[in-house]
């Protein structure tokens, strides 16, 4: 599968942004996706996933209430809506894709290319 981030850019203290994930072939449904983030220092981070069915998420401690995972496997795509965002969550944004159920960056082995968010205060 090849995926594809988009949706970043620069926003200030408290707004939103709506990152998409686009993937390429007809079995993205049997995928579980997961978005990370990378600030300019620091490791990789996990943000949020969702299963396969798009019945299951998760979400780190930092974003729980502020971001929302949904996917629509009708159009290869998994969204990351992002709400009241802070200058902390300024990051390269990527989304990545594996037939296992992991918060772990190294389980997955397909990647987006990644997409920048900056948050300004």
């Amino acid at each position: 599968v090849q995926l594809q981030a988009s949706g970043g850019g620069l926003v200030q203290t408290g707004g939103s942004l709506r990152l998409s994930c686009a993937a390429s072939g007809r079995t993205f449904s049997t995928y579980h996706v997961a978005w990370f983030r990378q600030a300019p220092g620091k490791e990789r981070e996990f943000v949020s996933r969702i299963d396969r069915e798009g019945g299951s998420t998760s979400y780190a401690d930092s974003v729980k209430g502020r971001f929302t995972i949904d996917r629509d496997n009708t159009r290869n795509t998994v969204n990351l809506e992002m709400n009241s965002l802070k200058p902390e969550d300024t990051a390269v944004y990527y989304c990545a894709a594996d037939r296992i159920v992991s918060n772990y960056s190294g389980a997955y082995a397909y990647w987006g290319q990644g997409t920048l968010v900056t948050v300004s205060s």
